[in-house]
C-alpha cells in the first residue's frame, strides 16, 4: 500500500468493516426490508433467503472492509473490490423507487442516505486508476 492511499483506505476500511460488525446477526424483519431494497435494485438476488443474504451482506462488508485497512493487500485489489461494492450501492440508489426527484439524478430526501455512497465508487476507481498508472511508469 502507498502511503498516499493510507487515509483513503483506512478512513473507508473503518467505515466499511464498523457497518459490516453492526450487520451480524441481522434477522427476521430487519434482514427481509434490506434484501428487499437489493431485489428491487438486483432481481437475481431474490433466489438468496433475506436472512442468509443478510449474512453474506455482514461478512462481505466485513471482509472488505478488512482487506482496506490491511497494509499487505494492493491498493489496485482493494480499489477494485471497493469499486464493485459501491457500484452496487450506486445501482439500488438509482433503481429504487422514491430515491430520485423524478427522473434527474437529484436526491430526494429519502435517498440522500443511498446517494451519498457515490463517494465509495469514486474513492475505489481512484485507488484502481493510481495503481494502473504507477504500475505503467
Amino acid at each position: 500500500m502507498r502511503l498516499s492511499h493510507a487515509p483513503l483506505r483506512v478512513a473507508i476500511g473503518a467505515y466499511i468493516l464498523n457497518s459490516g460488525l453492526g450487520k451480524r446477526g441481522l434477522e427476521g424483519e430487519a434482514a427481509a426490508g434490506m434484501h428487499g431494497m437489493a431485489v428491487g435494485a438486483m432481481p437475481q438476488l431474490r433466489q438468496i433467503p433475506p436472512d442468509r443474504f443478510a449474512v453474506l451482506l455482514s461478512r462481505g462488508e466485513t471482509a472488505l472492509g478488512a482487506a482496506l485497512l490491511a497494509p499487505f493487500v494492493p491498493s489496485l485489489l482493494a480499489g477494485a473490490a471497493l469499486t464493485a461494492f459501491g457500484a452496487g450501492l450506486v445501482q439500488l440508489y438509482l433503481k429504487t423507487p422514491g430515491m430520485r426527484e423524478g427522473s434527474s439524478l437529484r436526491p430526494s430526501q429519502e435517498g440522500i442516505g443511498l446517494a451519498k455512497d457515490v463517494w465509495l465508487l469514486g474513492a475505489g476507481l481512484t485507488l484502481v486508476l493510481d495503481s494502473l498508472v504507477r504500475h505503467r511508469r
